[in-house]
């Protein structure tokens, strides 16, 4: 089993404009996962960079409300929405709301920097 609390994972600013708390990835799982699990924030006003990853992913907002951007769609978020990105999707996310927006990342399979290409 591996266990990994809140309070002792480090933010890290990520390059496309969030901050970052990875808590499962391959190298910090001792069962061997092909996932990835990230908390993300970003504040209200912001959005994140234009980017895509080769990978798939599904956003969990747990606060706020956003606005993802999905090649020619948009869907507006709020708590508790899910949605899904395909591999090679282009993308960005804006915080719409007041607040930080907050939301968990799953990228399958796990997230390389490799994978991902900024456009801004």
């Amino acid at each position: 089993m591996s266990l990994r609390k809140n309070s002792e994972i480090d933010s890290i600013q990520g390059n496309e404009g969030t901050k970052i708390k990875q808590y499962f990835h391959p190298h910090n799982t001792l069962n061997g996962i092909n996932y990835s699990l990230a908390q993300f924030i970003l504040g209200s006003g912001k959005k994140s960079k234009l980017h895509k990853m080769s990978s798939s992913e599904i956003y969990y907002i747990l606060e706020g409300s956003g606005i993802l951007h999905v090649d020619d769609e948009s869907h507006h978020l709020e708590k508790e929405d899910s949605v899904y990105v395909p591999p090679n999707s282009k993308q960005f996310i804006e915080n719409v709301g007041t607040n930080d927006l907050k939301f968990l990342c799953i990228v399958e399979p796990a997230w390389k920097a490799d994978d991902e290409i900024l456009f801004e």
